[in-house]
């Protein structure tokens, strides 16, 4: 293929801002939870999840209909709680002690290299995460949560721990340092029961002042108050309400073929392959890539060996990085093209552009 229309258009520079992924429709049909879910999934993507304060406001600008005072999103109570790592990462890699997590704890340790459960009042040692130096032995006693603000106003984090060779990096420092007790890392039980309709990782929350904390029985699903800024109130999921959908401007099409032939499928169904210029962009194509049937999906991702760099074909430069393997140096090799995993940390990965995969286009 013709690479030069690409190499015209880097000269545009990076950005912070890029088009909005997710757009909102508001469905004045008065119906209960599961219905609107229903709803939603039959004609849209879902009902509505929001990622951050700038989806609040774009979807309390959907509700455009004066006289709505309450409304359905995709927030329902689900009883499962999880793991995470300090950083706000999801723990992909695990290293549990074959007796651990025992449930009682809500806190991470490691001990030979294996990682317990712990009352995070405890005081112990503690690693954080550098920058410029990587994991960094702490020689204080704390609680987790001390230490959690130590290695915030020091360094970076508490330690994350995301796959095989970092753990023994932090088992090493732990063994040099202080062998045989347990020390702190990143790692801790997020008892937050709600989850989204579509299963995205969003952490992202809106509650009214004290909505959350009765507890009470049966109130698992959640509404947007249209007289309260549009904060969140749960509410039994029988009751009837308007609501809101999403339409994801992303979409995994599930079949496999070559980059090039992906990036002609996107342009003549839809509107290109999908750019990553940001973490938010990535944590959308996270959402939607576990959708997929191979164990990676093809990027707008196109490697130059004439200028020595990648670039999108949007016409962007890559500013944003997230690779796990990026061989794109071997320019004797296959034309290289970018692809990310659907599964794992769902990182980058460059893979020969006759590679057949699942690929991701955007319908911006």
């Amino acid at each position: 293929m013709d690479q030069t229309p690409y190499f015209i258009l880097l000269i545009a520079l990076c950005s912070v801002s890029e088009c909005v992924q997710r757009q909102y429709h508001f469905i004045n049909v008065m119906k209960n939870w599961t219905e609107a879910q229903r709803y939603c999934r039959e004609n849209y993507t879902d009902l509505a999840t929001v990622d951050d304060i700038n989806d609040i406001n774009e979807l309390k600008e959907s509700v455009n209909v004066g006289g709505v005072q309450y409304v359905w999103i995709g927030l329902q109570k689900t009883g499962v709680d999880k793991w995470q790592w300090s950083s706000g990462e999801p723990v992909v890699y695990l290293n549990w002690d074959p007796t651990q997590p025992e449930g009682r704890d809500d806190c991470g340790m490691m001990l030979n290299g294996q990682w317990h459960d712990f009352p995070c009042n405890k005081q112990h040692h503690f690693i954080c995460n550098n920058t410029n130096t990587g994991p960094v032995f702490v020689n204080q006693i704390m609680t987790w949560t001390d230490a959690q603000s130590h290695c915030r106003q020091n360094h970076i984090d508490l330690v994350s721990v995301r796959n095989v060779n970092e753990n023994q990096q932090v088992a090493n420092i732990i063994s040099r340092n202080s062998s045989g007790s347990y020390v702190w890392i990143g790692l801790s039980r997020v008892r937050d029961l709600w989850r989204w309709s579509d299963q995205s990782n969003s952490s992202f929350r809106y509650w009214k002042s004290g909505e959350t904390s009765l507890n009470i029985h049966g109130k698992n699903c959640t509404v947007v108050e249209a007289n309260a800024q549009g904060q969140w109130s749960d509410f039994t999921c029988n009751q009837t309400y308007p609501f809101v959908c999403y339409e994801d401007k992303l979409i995994v099409i599930d079949q496999n073929l070559t980059w090039s032939e992906a990036l002609r499928y996107c342009r003549q169904n839809h509107v290109d392959l999908v750019s990553v210029q940001s973490e938010e962009m990535q944590r959308r194509v996270m959402n939607v890539v576990r959708r997929a049937s191979t164990a990676a999906v093809w990027l707008g991702l196109r490697h130059s060996c004439t200028v020595g760099l990648w670039f999108w074909v949007s016409g962007q430069t890559v500013c944003y990085q997230n690779w796990a393997i990026d061989d794109s140096e071997n320019c004797d090799s296959a034309v290289r093209s970018g692809a990310v995993r659907s599964g794992g940390d769902q990182r980058w990965i460059s893979r020969p552009e006759n590679d057949r995969l699942n690929f991701i286009c955007s319908r911006y």
